[in-house]
């Protein structure tokens, strides 16, 4: 007997593996079977007895409302619970997800389980879970198509609306507040430009973190965490008086904000029904542009007005940029406000197995839209929703034992491991191609859009000095004697002169500039110098009394016998005297206003003429228009010509933000755009960087590398995949 044991096992363990293999196919054709169906009648019926029809792998929220079968034999659906096998998991939970004798069920069913999926090649599982995934798509589709589209969605709309925002005015407050920052904190020019490469660099490093983030522990609640880390530092930043404190304040800003982008996109989408996806994204993108309209009113408001600042001491100085980057501030505070009202995606609850969580949002969303449209006794009709296999990942578990530090550290590494392997799985199948073009797309855009964004405003100022040089005034070997300066000097140079016994009281050099020039016996008191330098001068016997004529000015200048008295400490800002201020925010605010009728057009066109469409065309055409800047040579021309951009690229904008979030099934949606965004931000570097140091050189090479880049951009955004009929898986 005991010879004949081992043989009886092993031939049961074989019979068992016989009748798992069976299973497994004749659950894979049952699931495909399923998928047929939902595809043949999705166009046809909005129907869920499909769905409820079916005895595996479904979420049911047991009230006693059942329809069809399952309503009006309660036995048959406990003969099917008692005897399903590991194919076949309906999981009726209760509300609030506590099972419905689940104790009962579950201990018998778990070796079983464990037993046949330990069986099951690993494709074949992955084969199937795409499968659900597939059909999970298919309903939840209809589930939005019921839950209608109306109040929820536009206070999200709203909500989400200003996160987008504060991202569009994070990008334009760092070329705003860059000069002003840098003057009043008295930053050489060896420094200047850190400013504006660090903030994206924390957008770049946010982007792909916080979109990864996203992936695991929620939209809502990334969301809330980066929204309020910009504004806090943001805020803070504004008090920072040392240049290298406040470079780390705006680095943890920009790394916060970063993370806007990908999760909005594709926090709003996954609450849209497919054919109304591609409109309200356009419209959506509409606010991260109304952030550069504010961005820019309250520069061009702000800023120059040296007036509104306030002083404590000589230590503590609080000018006008400062308030302008307070103001700045504001949209991420009432977004942050605004999300705390609001629910998390259910789709993502879906993804991760919440079911209890998304069917009560799927309700909310249902009875908030009713309601609002006067029908609030209609009822929510859904009670099953598919239920995706769970692949089978490794995970290392970390012991109760170790201090507190160490388990941070271990949850640290354990999130950034889990955003590595989902980064990975956007070059998986299917998507693997689809991530490739999608990167080149963003990078081309970004680098052209950043470049010229950059290139323009500086070609403006290079043509405005070029104007104001050419009307400078000369004086040669001129001699004033006993005379008092008390008026503004302006854009005057002043070549082998001799100054005998005047005086400057109250007056200011704007752009003057002396050579080989003497000062004898000369009182200089409250002088305020702009862009002013002695060049190879003398002074005898000079007085300086509160000026802030130092050695920065006097350059290879001899000062015999002569005293300063109270000198001004600092950077004087005095924005009055910036013959360019109020232009530079005046042209970023026409080329911002530009853009409002381009995102009216793709909004109204996104769904009818095509996301891949708009996106090609659009970048195409931007190209094109590139070589009108060749006829560009004045001012208004200029003005014109980036208009002309702004409009035609702002198509391409929005239907990529589209196409890139409608492209990644949800477990990997905001790692995919984070990835695309981050891509984006280091393009806008490279593009700051490139173009930047082509100003005043020449006209050639920028149009023809941006002209290039975008319509190669634009070629390769034709190649992608339609996602205009796509599920949203």
């Amino acid at each position: 007997m005991d010879d004949t044991a081992p043989k009886d096992k092993s031939s049961v363990m074989k019979g068992a593996r016989d009748i798992a293999k069976e299973a497994k196919r004749q659950a894979i054709k049952k699931v495909n079977k399923v998928v047929d169906r939902a595809s043949d009648e999705y166009s046809s019926s909005r129907t869920y007895q499909r769905f409820q029809d079916e005895d595996d792998d479904y979420y049911s929220q047991p009230d006693g409302n059942y329809t069809g079968d399952h309503a009006d034999d309660e036995e048959g659906s406990s003969d099917a619970t008692e005897g399903h096998d590991e194919e076949d998991e309906i999981y009726e939970g209760e509300y609030q997800g506590i099972p419905s004798d689940a104790k009962a069920r579950d201990e018998p069913m778990a070796l079983g389980q464990l037993l046949a999926d330990g069986l099951k090649d690993r494709r074949e599982l992955e084969i199937e879970r795409q499968a659900d995934e597939e059909e999970l798509a298919q309903q939840y589709e209809l589930i939005i198509q019921e839950c209608g589209h109306g109040r929820f969605q536009w206070q999200l709309f709203f909500t989400l609306g200003l996160a987008l925002m504060s991202d569009g005015v994070e990008v334009f407050v760092v070329g705003f507040v860059l000069p002003s920052a840098e003057t009043d904190m008295c930053v050489p020019d060896s420094s200047s430009g850190w400013l504006g490469s660090i903030v994206y660099l924390g957008m770049m490093v946010g982007a792909f973190f916080w979109g990864g983030m996203a992936d695991k522990v929620g939209r809502r609640q990334c969301l809330l965490l980066c929204m309020s880390m910009n504004g806090f530092f943001a805020f803070l930043s504004s008090f920072m008086q040392g240049y290298g404190f406040f470079l780390f304040c705006r680095m943890i800003a920009g790394f916060g904000i970063g993370g806007a982008v990908p999760i909005v996109f594709s926090y709003f989408a996954e609450v849209l029904s497919r054919e109304k996806r591609g409109e309200h994204l356009s419209w959506l993108c509409m606010f991260w542009m109304i952030g550069e309209i504010y961005a820019s009113a309250m520069a061009w408001a702000i800023i120059p007005h040296y007036g509104w600042s306030f002083s404590m001491g000589s230590a503590y100085q609080f000018h006008s940029w400062r308030v302008f980057v307070v103001v700045c501030a504001l949209p991420c505070v009432c977004a942050v406000v605004a999300l705390t009202f609001m629910p998390e995606s259910p789709r993502f609850y879906l993804e991760v197995w919440k079911h209890d969580e998304a069917w009560m949002i799927l309700k909310q969303i249902h009875d908030t839209n009713m309601r609002a449209r006067g029908q609030p006794e209609k009822v929510f009709t859904v009670n099953r929703i598919k239920i995706p296999k769970q692949s089978d990942d490794f995970v290392e578990m970390q012991t109760e034992s170790g201090n507190l530090f160490s388990k941070v550290i271990f949850r640290i590494k354990t999130e950034l491991h889990g955003i590595w392997l989902t980064f990975l799985k956007c070059f998986d199948y299917p998507v693997k191609d689809s991530t490739v073009k999608l990167a080149i797309v963003w990078l081309t855009l970004s680098f052209g859009y950043y470049g010229l964004s950059v290139w323009f405003p500086d070609v403006i100022k290079h043509l405005q000095a070029n104007e104001y040089a050419s009307k400078v005034q000369r004086h040669n070997n001129e001699r004033i004697e006993d005379f008092t300066f008390n008026f503004t000097l302006e854009n005057q140079i002043h070549t082998n002169s001799l100054f005998i016994s005047n005086r400057f009281i109250s007056m200011k050099f704007k752009s003057v500039t002396f050579i080989n020039s003497t000062f004898q016996s000369c009182f200089f008191e409250d002088v305020t110098s702009v862009g002013s330098f002695f060049r190879n001068c003398t002074f005898i016997e000079a007085v300086f009394y509160n000026t802030d004529i130092d050695d920065s000015k006097l350059i290879n200048t001899d000062v015999i016998n002569s005293t300063f008295y109270h000198n001004k400490t600092g950077c004087q800002m005095t924005f009055e005297d910036d013959y360019s201020a109020y232009w530079v925010y005046f042209v970023n605010f026409l080329g911002t206003l530009a853009v409002l009728p381009g995102n009216i057009v793709s909004a109204l066109l996104m769904d009818k003429i095509g996301r891949l469409s708009m996106l090609g065309f659009s970048m195409i055409l931007s190209g094109i228009s590139c070589f009108f800047l060749w006829f560009g040579t004045s001012e208004s021309m200029m003005l014109g010509m980036l208009c002309l951009y702004n409009g035609l690229s702002i198509s391409a904008w929005n239907s990529l933000d589209v196409v890139t979030v409608e492209l990644y099934p949800t477990d990997r949606r905001g790692t995919g755009f984070g990835f695309c965004n981050a891509l984006c931000k280091l393009a806008a570097v490279m593009g700051n960087l490139i173009f930047g140091s082509l100003v005043g050189i020449s006209k050639a090479i920028p149009i023809l590398l941006a002209s290039s880049v975008l319509i190669g951009g634009g070629l390769v955004g034709l190649r992608l995949p339609d996602t205009r009929i796509k599920p949203f898986a």
